[in-house]
């Protein structure tokens, strides 16, 4: 069943045409993600298809009972209402009328029961009972404080707080633009499980590559003002589009060649011009008037690094590094103490790639402080090593000046710019980064995200270094452009340390991994982030298993050593106790009942991990993903009543 439809539909601003003459169906129960360069009217198209954008000319039709709720990219900027609140004015009136309940409620003794009356009334007047419940479910399900204050929360959650609003209604057509914007990983796959479990049809824009892969049913593309549309994973997606771009390039090669023929042909003069030819001279006029609208596809950003002379063999020797900081407390609470490293001892070696990953808050960046003698450590030392030179790349965008051009901000004043041994214009290397020169010349303040970080890795890329580090480097950045940068730092052979939220980012650049537990603890890993997230389910797999298989031979070293030193009285006492026969047979079977499940469970995470497996039906993986938790919870009720049992016989 289609839900929105767009017929013939163009846009543009000025003279930068977005869409031009498209059509396109979202049907019931898809998971659409819309992907596109930076610039190409992504966002626009989203707002279009809700109607918050009319088009210059088409039609949008929306079913007659469709239900839309939208998570914008942009998060409000201050919100002084609390998150019940937040989440409530998912409801329109009616939530409001709930928020207003809800905070009578919380007075007490001091609640207006006339007021409280008047809205009582107006609840159930419009069957408010059922969407409170519903405001109250949804703050549980994402696990929300709702009495917090929402703008005294971080980004991410802030974005979850949003996104229970935006589910709050049980909309037909979720539409959500950049989800997983300032949400560390954990949370970005606690999204991922969110979605997955969503009932209704979901579009979305994302540059998270593992996360479209994990989402979308299918895929469709924004191209110089047209909609290419792909069914399938986004492997595939990337597969046809690399032979739909050759397809266009042999296309437009073969038009090109006969455009020139039938120009040599009319130079042929008085020929040309007979009437017997006068169809001929129009084609070409078409043809001419043709090629002169072709959009010809912006080309790739191309990266070069300047290198500088290799370091010393030990870029940074770490001995029992600790740093932390005292949080105020509330009126009348006393400071509370967050630990960021503790005990820490490492060594970064000339080559070494590593990657930061952690939760937001954990410390991250302020390792990297650290590290560049920022700040300094409370206990233990760093050790610099020698000839270094360093390129820092900073998530706050602090070494931009807003006001100054892109060609001043990466050219600091100066017209020409050495870019591998070589000089080079300062408009001409800014080409390399999509910049046309009226572009380059633009204050930096009037820039989209992804353009400013572009703007960085131009800057940054200029200075010579053999030490790079990174700070969220993949923010705003598009899909391509993101793979240009990771085959550069693929092939940079200095020192990288990089913080990042982006999974395949991480695991095609990096070699290794300091994680990060939030509570000052940092275990270093080798490999990417699939290959820690592996490791990391079989150790936990490991330990819950020999918590199963240990917890009886865990008994018979602590009742040996009470034999040894308790009395005899004791020991009789002990062995005296002795389980009826039905708790007897019940203790006997249990072990049988959680092999059982345990290999259950062991099927269905195998099912529920593969990598086709959220491109199912939506039904289906809904399904199966309650059954695993089923499953959990059983085997939990199984564990505690084995225990028990064996902590009765003795």
């Amino acid at each position: 069943m289609v839900l929105v439809r767009l017929k013939g539909v163009s846009l543009a601003f000025g003279n930068q045409v977005l869409l031009n003459k498209v059509d396109l169906d979202i049907n019931a129960g898809e998971r659409v993600c819309v992907l596109g360069r930076n610039g190409e009217g992504k966002s626009t198209l989203l707002k279009i298809l809700n109607k918050q954008i009319k088009p210059d000319e088409g039609l949008v039709q929306h079913g007659d009972t469709l239900k839309v709720a939208a998570l914008q990219q942009e998060l409000p900027v201050t919100d002084p209402q609390t998150v019940y609140e937040v989440v409530a004015s998912g409801l329109g009136e009616l939530g409001e009328t709930i928020s207003a309940y809800h905070e009578e409620i919380l007075k007490g003794e001091d609640v207006d029961l006339v007021k409280l009356e008047r809205l009582q009334h107006v609840i159930e007047a419009h069957d408010g009972w059922l969407w409170q419940q519903k405001v109250d479910a949804i703050l549980d399900r994402l696990d929300l404080p709702g009495d917090a204050a929402f703008d005294s929360m971080s980004g991410g959650w802030q974005r979850r707080v949003m996104l229970a609003q935006a589910l709050v209604s049980e909309p037909d057509l979720l539409i959500l633009d950049e989800p997983t914007n300032h949400m560390d990983i954990a949370t970005i796959r606690w999204l991922e499980e969110q979605l997955v479990q969503y009932k209704g049809t979901l579009l979305f824009i994302s540059h998270d590559r593992a996360f479209v892969q994990a989402l979308s049913t299918r895929i469709i593309e924004l191209d110089r003002g047209s909609i290419y549309s792909w069914k399938g994973t986004y492997q595939g997606f990337l597969d046809h589009q690399e032979q739909r771009l050759a397809a266009e390039e042999t296309q437009n090669a073969l038009f090109d060649k006969r455009l020139a023929e039938e120009e040599v042909w009319i130079r042929q003069g008085v020929k040309a011009r007979r009437t017997r030819n006068e169809g001929r001279v129009e084609r070409l006029k078409e043809m001419r008037n043709q090629r002169s609208q072709r959009r010809e596809r912006q080309g790739s950003v191309s990266l070069a690094m300047n290198t500088a002379e290799s370091s010393g063999k030990n870029v940074f020797e770490l001995e029992h590094v600790s740093f932390g900081f005292d949080i105020a407390g509330k009126q009348g609470e006393e400071a509370q103490r967050k630990e960021i490293v503790r005990d820490f001892t490492s060594v970064v070696m000339r080559g070494d790639r590593i990657g930061l990953v952690g939760p937001n808050g954990a410390g991250k960046s302020t390792v990297m402080k650290l590290l560049l003698e920022q700040i300094k450590p409370e206990a233990g030392t760093i050790k610099v090593g020698t000839k270094l030179d360093v390129a820092y790349f900073d998530q706050s965008r602090s070494l931009l000046d807003l006001e100054k051009s892109v060609a001043e901000n990466v050219g600091d004043g100066k017209d020409e710019v050495e870019v591998a041994g070589r000089s080079r214009h300062i408009l001409g290397y800014l080409q390399d980064f999509l910049f046309e020169p009226a572009r380059a010349r633009t204050p930096v303040k009037s820039l989209s995200g992804g353009e400013r970080n572009r703007v960085l890795l131009a800057k940054l890329f200029l200075k010579p270094c053999n030490l790079l580090i990174m700070d969220e480097p993949t923010n705003d950045l598009d899909v391509e452009t993101l793979e240009l940068l990771e085959e550069k730092l693929v092939e940079y052979d200095a020192t990288l340390l990089l913080v990042s939220h982006d999974r395949a980012f991480l695991d095609n650049v990096v070699t290794q991994l300091w994680v990060f537990d939030g509570q000052g603890n940092i275990d270093e890993q080798v490999g990417g982030y699939s290959d820690w997230e592996i490791r990391d389910k079989a150790t936990k797999a490991e330990f819950d298993a020999a918590v199963k298989a240990g917890s009886k031979k865990a008994k018979a070293p602590s009742q040996s050593k009470s034999q040894k030193s308790a009395s005899a009285p004791v020991e009789k006492k002990s062995s005296a106790k002795k389980l009826s026969y039905k708790l007897q047979r019940e203790l006997d079977e249990l072990p049988k009942q959680i092999e059982q499940l345990e290999a259950k469970q062991a099927e269905l995470g195998s099912e529920t991990g593969s990598a086709d497996f959220y491109q199912k039906d939506s039904d289906y993986v809904a399904t199966k993903l309650d059954e695993l938790q089923s499953l959990e919870q059983q085997l939990e009720a199984l564990e505690e009543r084995w225990l028990e049992l064996e902590e009765m016989a003795g």
